[in-house]
Order: C-alpha cells, then structure tokens, then sequence
C-alpha cells in the first residue's frame, strides 16, 4: 500500500497529534533543569513546578488589592472583545462578500476596495484607532474588526463567484428573484465557508487583539504579559501564551465541530 493511503486509526491519531506536544514538554524540561542546575535563579526558563506555582497565585488565589481571580478576569475580559470583534467582522465580511461576489454593480466598487483595505497592516493604524475611538474597549474590538475584515469579505466573495452560474440560473428560471436566490441559494454556501473562514483568521484576531491590550488596557491576558514582561517574570508569561494557546485550539474546534453539525454536506469525503 502506497504511503498515500494509509491512514491512522483513531487511538494512531492521538497518538500522534500528543507525541509532537509531549516531546517539546520533554525538551523545555530537560533544558530548564539543566539551566537551573546551573544557575539556580536563571528567570528564563523556569521550571514546571514553577510555572504551576504561578498558575496557582494568579488563578486560584484572590488578589489582595483587587479581590479577584487575576487570570479568570483577563480571560473574560480578552474573550469578550474577541467574541465581540469576531461578530461584527464576520457579519459585515457576510455582508460585503454577498454584495461583492452576487452583484455585478456592486462589485465594481467593492472589488478593489476590500483588496485595498486588506493590504493595509491594521497593527500600523492602531494610534488612528486610539485617537478616533478612544483609549476604551471600542478601539480594541475594532482593530479586530478592521483587522480581519477585509479578509474575510474577499474569500467569500471569492467563495460566491465560484458558486456554478448554471445554478443561479436554474433558480431564476423557477422564479427566484434576487434576495430569494440570496438567501436560498448563495448564503448556505457563504455561511459554510465562513466558518471555516474564521478558524483561518483566529490567529490574527488573537494577534491584534494582544497587540491592542499590550499598548491601553487595565485588564487582559495581553496586558498581563506585557505587565510582568519588565520583571522577566518566565513563570507567568510562558503560562500565560500556553493559555492563550490553548482557548485559540479549543475555538477552532468548537468552529469545526459547528459546522460539522450545521453543514456537512460541504465537509471533504477524505478522513
């Protein structure tokens, strides 16, 4: 049997998606303990004990100024202007990609436009954020939206121009008129590939919205590890990007497990 077409059986596949994770925990291990061993206050890579000490103090220990869970409250407060930034982004990029890709009239306008914008670095914009919306949560939320909007609006209008004319036309044949073919015809198809859109873009929503807490916030996991950056404070950041890490995977596979359940009549018949 050739290479190609040999596939791993389920517990094969847990096996090997835990054995790359399991051997950069067995290398950061043993180069952290070499490194303590020889200097017992090295800050730079701490070790597991320590980092789990950390996750202790600032997760399970109430803050003696605040009274609060330190990294249960920027957790909440990241995943609100994410969950925010990711709604408005994904349905104005449905918004614009239907205009885009069904309209001819429109997309002449809109086309170029959404390339435009989409070249733009949105981390470049950021103080005319700050200016215009202010140093409060709007400005974080939108360089998310600014961020990945553009973006998304080109692949779906991309995703709808593919969409085989012959269909639209059967459509109106049977009396659809524009909106009827919209809804019926264009926005299953759009709304499948969105979802599959935004679990492509997470990395970058992550990365604007860190990038916004580092520079005006009072609370976030972004602010924190910029906080403790100045103390060379290993055992919290590490901890804290593993976190980031991990709630950027468990939303990509609660998107996947979406549209599974919603669409799977667009999923690939490879396993």
């Amino acid at each position: 049997m050739r290479f190609l077409n040999r596939y791993p059986g389920r517990g094969g596949r847990v096996l090997l998606a835990l054995l790359p994770l399991l051997l950069l925990v067995l290398v950061y291990g043993t180069t952290s303990t070499l490194r303590l061993a020889d200097n017992p206050a090295d800050r730079l890579l701490p070790s597991l004990a320590q980092m789990g000490e950390a996750v202790g103090r600032l997760g399970f220990t109430e803050d003696p100024r605040s009274g609060e869970y330190l990294l249960w409250r920027d957790t909440g407060a990241s995943l609100l202007r994410l969950g925010l930034g990711l709604a408005i982004a994904a349905a104005a990029s449905l918004v614009l990609g239907i205009a885009a890709g069904v309209f001819p009239l429109l997309r002449a306008p809109l086309s170029p436009l959404l390339a435009v914008l989409s070249m733009v670095p949105p981390l470049a914009i950021l103080p005319i954020l700050f200016i215009v919306f202010g140093l409060a949560e709007l400005s974080k939320v939108m360089l998310i939206v600014i961020g990945i909007t553009p973006c998304l609006a080109r692949d779906l209008e991309q995703r709808a121009r593919e969409i085989p004319a012959e269909l639209l036309i059967k459509a109106q044949t049977l009396g659809a008129n524009s909106w009827t073919l919209v809804l019926r015809v264009v926005l299953p198809q759009l709304l499948a590939r969105l979802l599959v859109s935004l679990r492509l873009m997470l990395g970058s929503a992550w990365l604007f919205l860190i990038s916004a807490e580092a520079i005006s916030a009072t609370e976030g996991l972004g602010y924190r590890i910029f906080l403790v950056r100045r103390y060379m404070a290993m055992d919290v950041i590490l901890p804290y990007v593993l976190w980031i890490t991990l709630l950027a995977w468990l939303m990509d596979w609660g998107l996947r497990l979406l549209h599974r359940r919603l669409f799977p009549w667009s999923e690939g018949a490879r396993p």
